[in-house]
């Protein structure tokens, strides 16, 4: 079967997380949502998504395809309707199209010959709040997926432990720690390591390569990606994967992209002085919008960072390749290519921000390829 993961309206509103990737290729809990399709589902995935993203994630039609909505959080009765799809039928939740069987032209064109739909609640990634609101739910049902009748690696006698469900794979290093399961589960990927003195409270996915510092407090609902380093305080975040937190600092309620690095007593308020509501930049109506929660930190989009000591407000909003060091409070939305971060910034010139994406990429032995360029160079002539 071929499998296209299409993004909807939520792509819009999942700015600036997904200015440089599909909706599919967003991590909560222990997996992207391509990944987590892909463990349930055989077939060959590709992506249906804006024109620019598509020289990195191509589409490739067949005759017949399966479309699926990734923005919708898998659960058993959402598989099983997928599952039975017939040809020309669509699944619709809300009036929006969840998964289609069927031609590319009776896709784009909906022209479908039969609809069903679900009566049932779904979770729908519909606002960047939601990753994070979502994700000890991801969590769990990703330690679920990928942990069912397999055997953990052997936890060290030096830790304390509390609780069960605890899954350590091949290769990860955990010693003199502090894991406390009693809530939600604790996940530590391949080759992950946990350094000694750190305190996890479930539900934690500590992906592949990833590396708690000495000393860091995690909390539950946090996500650390694959190859990331994090020290400090974080708690209910996502870090997508290859970004660094490496020192003090807090970090809450936030959502941090690919290749970003938070300088050294980075700090994130994600609760206002006065408890009310917090409101965020809003891409669609370049506008700000309430999340209705009172808990809500920061936004980083791909390739940004923050200097020493940089303090940020509830509910900031920062895009693609920006660097924040201006003294004092930044604003609450820092748009893509900032340098300085504060309103008087200056662009951070294209070929200098992929000076620095190719020098921060080298050190994890990776490569900005001529696609990521493509990517950065459409956004920035958007500017």
């Amino acid at each position: 079967m071929n499998i296209i993961l299409f993004d909807g309206i939520e792509w819009g509103n999942l700015r600036p997380l997904t200015l440089t990737k599909p909706v599919a290729e967003l991590r909560m809990g222990m997996l992207t949502f391509k990944e987590r399709w892909e463990n349930l589902l055989e077939g060959n995935f590709c992506y249906f998504t804006q024109e620019y993203l598509a020289e990195k994630f191509p589409l490739q039609i067949a005759p017949i395809n399966l479309y699926i909505n990734p923005a919708y959080f898998p659960s058993d009765e959402l598989v099983e309707s997928i599952q039975h799809l017939k040809e020309g039928e669509a699944l619709l939740f809300q009036n929006q199209t969840i998964a289609f069987l069927g031609s590319h032209g009776d896709f784009v064109s909906k022209k479908f010959m039969q609809t069903k739909t679900i009566i049932h609640d779904l979770i729908r990634i519909e606002q960047l709040w939601d990753l994070f609101s979502h994700n000890d739910h991801a969590i769990h049902y990703d330690f679920e997926l990928l942990t069912k009748g397999r055997i953990s690696q052997t936890i060290s006698s030096t830790n304390g432990v509390r609780g069960e469900k605890i899954f350590i794979e091949e290769g990860a290093v955990v010693e003199y720690a502090f894991l406390n399961a009693l809530e939600g589960p604790i996940y530590i990927g391949k080759n992950a390591e946990i350094m000694e003195g750190t305190m996890v409270r479930g539900s934690l996915a500590l992906c592949e390569g990833a590396k708690l510092n000495m000393g860091s407090k995690i909390y539950s609902g946090t996500t650390i990606g694959p190859f990331c380093k994090v020290g400090g305080e974080v708690n209910n975040s996502i870090l997508m994967g290859y970004s660094n937190k490496g020192h003090d600092g807090f970090l809450g309620n936030s959502v941090i992209g690919e290749w970003c690095n938070l300088g050294a007593d980075t700090n994130i308020s994600n609760l206002k002085n006065n408890y009310s509501n917090i409101s965020i930049y809003h891409y669609p109506t370049e506008s700000y919008i309430d999340t209705k929660l009172q808990f809500c930190g920061m936004f980083m989009g791909d390739f940004s960072k923050s200097a020493i000591n940089t303090q940020f407000n509830t509910g900031t909003v920062i895009g693609v390749a920006s660097n924040v060091f201006d003294s004092g409070f930044p604003p609450k939305y820092i748009p893509s290519f900032s340098w300085g971060g504060g309103k008087n910034s200056v662009i951070f010139e294209i070929e200098k921000a992929f000076e620095a994406a190719e020098k921060m990429m080298e050190r994890r032995k990776k490569v900005l390829t001529e696609s990521d360029k493509n990517i950065l160079t459409s956004l920035f002539e958007r500017l």
